[in-house]
């Protein structure tokens, strides 16, 4: 893992993680969805970010499903209910991680949200601020242009298989 991949990934999880706590935490006057929603969206987002920081490899289509199969088990989680489990809901770090009540819009927010920090990874953050310098610069790819190499039939010729001038 590089240097570079490192700090952009966690300078997104830095900013996700303060917008949503000051979505939710600092009264900005917001509408009362805006506050329930944008903080469960931003923890779904955060959790896309993590996963792309350590699953480096991964395309961001297989991270969305990653990440939104956590967030939607983390939120079915909260029907399970034991003394100890709901006495840390109550507590700070129990409300940022686990939330208190089930809630399928929840799991909607949840979903959205990651989808469009995928779409935010794959067009800008790998192709603008992290692209791959590949053999020829721009996106890693290797362009394989046409030549005697790539077609059967040309290799054919440049063996002789088929020529009339013997």
């Amino acid at each position: 893992m590089n240097v570079r991949h490192i700090l952009v990934y966690a300078g997104l999880m830095g900013v996700t993680g303060v917008a949503g706590l000051a979505v939710r935490f600092v009264p900005l006057g917001l509408p009362a969805a805006v506050v329930k929603y944008g903080g469960s969206t931003m923890w779904a987002l955060m959790i896309y970010w993590v996963l792309a920081l350590v699953l480096r490899g991964w395309r961001p289509g297989w991270l969305v499903v990653l990440a939104g199969v956590v967030a939607t088990a983390v939120e079915f989680l909260k029907l399970y209910r034991t003394p100890w489990l709901d006495a840390f809901r109550l507590t700070l770090p129990g409300i940022l991680l686990l939330g208190r009540y089930f809630s399928v819009w929840d799991i909607v927010a949840y979903w959205v949200s990651i989808g469009v920090g995928a779409v935010v990874d794959e067009f800008v953050v790998r192709r603008v601020v992290l692209p791959r310098e590949g053999p020829r610069g721009g996106s890693g790819r290797v362009r394989r242009e046409a030549g005697p190499s790539t077609f059967p039939s040309t290799r054919f010729a440049r063996s002789g298989f088929g020529r009339d001038d013997n």
